[in-house]
């Protein structure tokens, strides 16, 4: 597990640290002493994890774009981190297909922009750039993808997150490693969690729909995905940053996933997590529009991670969704949620 000792008055500094995965794992670094600096849009929607959790008490923010390079290095310079997260990007699959150069622009030359500023860091030991399990080239075969598969991308969104890996190798070869800081990029499944409010993406349009009492949409109810708590890769990220300290082993790609049992389709989750929301929750097929070409079946294969880092996912689906569907219950319902993260942080941890 996460090494508090080893966090406690590290200089950490975080992308994207305004979004959800980010809101999680600053509020998580928080918690361990760390001390955090991060660069981010605004928060992308509203509510935001990051202003109900009031994520910007535990945080020294900075309000940017990735794409505007000068101000980007200003702000990682002045924070002088020992350890980076670059969560930052686009992260939709179906704004991908509404704005690709966008897309590229903030996955791609984001992430260049970021190492950039990186590399004349004297204070640096270790990056993390987190991208996604959509990165591989997938042909649907059935089998479980290893880090050492093809990348690619059918869409925007996929193949630029796969660049993203290609331009992380880049740098780790030609410039990072001379100056003696390790990089690492992580590949997680998809995460469910409380606090996502993201457009047109599962859980988010569910929770929204059992709240107002209405019967949810699926688009692809029959799509296979590797579902896990956010707190499972975000565990992984802290343990791989912590590797990369002590040892230049780490330096490759990670997959962190679920156990296979937990790869089931949109449907058997909806399903799932309707039965943990309440008796008036259901969901039915979307049948009235033709969607952009998603993939039908995703999984992972951890076992590197399992193996090497000695991580492995501690809640599995059935406990993930009934903590996802708790944390938006008493958000509803008016509770301290910076206090019900960090309960559940704790809950996590043990």
């Amino acid at each position: 597990m996460v090494d508090r000792q080893f966090w406690h008055g590290r200089r950490v500094f975080l992308t994207g640290h305004t979004g959800f995965k980010g809101s999680w794992l600053s509020l998580w670094l928080d918690k361990l002493g760390a001390e955090l600096s991060g660069f981010a849009l605004a928060p992308p929607t509203s509510p935001a994890l990051y202003d109900v959790a009031r994520v910007g008490e535990c945080i020294s923010s900075t309000i940017g774009d990735i794409r505007d390079a000068a101000q980007l290095a200003d702000a990682m310079h002045g924070a002088a981190p020992e350890i980076l997260f670059h969560l930052a990007a686009q992260p939709l699959v179906g704004e991908g297909y509404r704005d690709p150069v966008g897309t590229y622009a903030t996955n791609v030359m984001g992430t260049v922009n970021v190492l950039e500023a990186a590399r004349f860091l004297p204070s640096l030991r270790a990056i993390v750039i987190v991208t996604t399990d959509k990165c591989y080239a997938n042909h649907e075969t059935g089998r479980a993808f290893k880090e050492s598969d093809p990348l690619g991308g059918h869409d925007p969104y996929s193949s630029s997150k796969a660049c993203t890996e290609l331009v992380g190798h880049a740098y780790r070869q030609s410039f990072l490693n001379q100056n003696g800081i390790r990089l690492a990029t992580a590949r997680a499944g998809n995460v469910i969690g409380g606090g996502d409010w993201a457009v047109n993406r599962l859980l988010p349009d569910l929770l929204r729909a059992f709240a107002r009492g209405e019967t949810a949409q699926l688009r692809h109810p029959l799509a296979i995905r590797p579902w896990q708590h956010v707190l499972d890769p975000l565990c992984g990220y802290l343990m791989l940053a912590e590797r990369l300290c002590a040892g230049s082993e780490a330096e490759r790609a990670w997959n962190f996933g679920p156990a296979p049992a937990d790869c089931v389709t949109t449907g058997e989750l909806a399903t799932r997590l309707a039965t943990a929301w309440g008796p008036q929750a259901s969901w039915s097929p979307d049948t009235a529009a033709d969607f952009p070409h998603e993939a039908t079946l995703l999984s992972l294969d951890a076992c590197g991670a399992k193996n090497l880092l000695k991580w492995r996912p501690e809640w599995p689906l059935t406990v993930a969704i009934e903590q996802t569907a708790k944390w938006h219950q008493a958000w509803l319902a008016g509770d301290d949620m910076q206090a019900f993260c960090r309960r559940q942080i704790t809950e996590y941890a043990k």
